[in-house]
């Protein structure tokens, strides 16, 4: 596949309790910029066949906190295409979290998500055979 504007990847995961860093189960902003990187490996593998490697970030922003007991997704969406680089805008969106208040397993599917971590970077594609 050769790299399409629009072009995504997605992927979701729980956060474990093991991640909280700070009181009220707080996350830290850098678990978000690791999902960046794990989305940005895939998008690369699928429109360049190769991992590529990360140059930068030109923005991140953190809208709304991560804590843990959250389902998060993370995507990538390819918003420019150039020789070698690409530039990517990214996301992490809060899909459920949990809500002890009402037991200790329960849980809130949220709908709308919750846009936790924005950003655009640019990644670097090797030369093409």
């Amino acid at each position: 596949m050769s790299p399409t504007e629009g072009f995504s990847v997605t992927h979701r995961r729980y956060v474990p309790h093991s991640h909280a860093h700070y009181g009220g189960n707080l996350v830290d902003g850098a678990y978000g910029l690791g999902l960046f990187g794990d989305v940005a490996t895939e998008l690369l593998i699928r429109t360049d066949g190769d991992e590529g490697l990360f140059a930068g970030y030109s923005h991140v922003e953190f809208a709304a906190p991560i804590l843990a007991g959250d389902v998060v997704e993370a995507t990538a969406t390819l918003v420019r295409v150039g020789t070698r680089s690409r530039e990517i805008e990214f996301e992490v969106r809060v899909v459920c979290r949990s809500a002890p208040e009402r037991g200790p397993s329960a849980a809130d599917v949220l709908d709308p998500p919750v846009v936790a971590t924005r950003a655009r970077g640019t990644v670097v594609a090797p030369e093409r055979d």
